[in-house]
C-alpha cells in the first residue's frame, strides 16, 4: 500500500500538499500520514513557564493536524495517521522517513511566491538521498488543477 507523508502546518502550501496526497491515496488505495511539527523554542524560560509554552505549541499542532485529518476523513472515508513531533523540522522528517519504510512519497507544497520554502529547498537538495520520491505541489495550482493532477 502506498503511504504519502505530508508535513502539516497552517500554511496554504501544506493544505495543497495534503489535498494532493489525499487524492493520490484515494486513487491508489493508499493512505496518508500527517506529520505535525512542534516549533522549537528559541529561548528557555523558567521551568514551569517553559513547559507551558511547549505544551501550548504541541496542543496547537495537534488541533491543526486533527482538523486536517477530519477533512481527509470527510472526503476519503479513511482516517490518516497523525504524528506530532517536536524538534528541527528537517531532522524530524528525516528521522520519520528512516523509521517508516512504508512511506512511498514525501509530499511538500511550494509557496505561490517561490523561494520561501526552507523545507522544500532542504529536501530538494537532498532528494537523491531520500528513501522515497519527493513530490512538490506547486502553490500556484487552483483546486481544480490540483484535483486533475492527483
Amino acid at each position: 500500500m502506498r503511504t504519502y507523508l505530508v508535513v502539516m502546518d497552517e500554511t496554504e502550501e501544506a493544505k495543497h500538499a495534503l489535498r494532493f496526497a489525499s487524492l493520490r491515496a484515494m486513487k491508489t488505495g493508499g493512505s496518508v500520514h500527517i506529520l505535525a511539527l512542534v516549533p522549537q523554542q528559541t529561548f528557555n524560560a523558567f521551568g514551569g513557564v517553559q513547559a507551558t509554552i511547549e505544551q501550548e505549541a504541541r496542543e496547537r499542532a495537534e488541533v491543526m493536524a486533527n482538523s486536517a485529518a477530519g477533512n481527509i476523513f470527510g472526503e476519503m472515508g479513511k482516517m490518516p495517521v497523525i504524528t506530532v513531533k517536536p524538534g528541527s523540522p528537517a531532522d524530524v522528517i528525516t528521522k520519520y522517513l528512516d523509521e517508516h519504510g512504508e512511506v512511498a512519497a514525501l509530499v511538500l507544497g511550494t509557496s505561490k511566491e517561490g523561494g520561501k520554502d526552507p523545507l522544500v529547498a532542504h529536501f530538494a537538495a537532498r532528494a537523491s538521498f531520500l528513501p522515497c520520491p519527493l513530490y512538490l505541489v506547486p502553490g500556484t495550482l487552483s483546486k481544480e488543477q490540483l484535483d486533475e493532477l492527483a
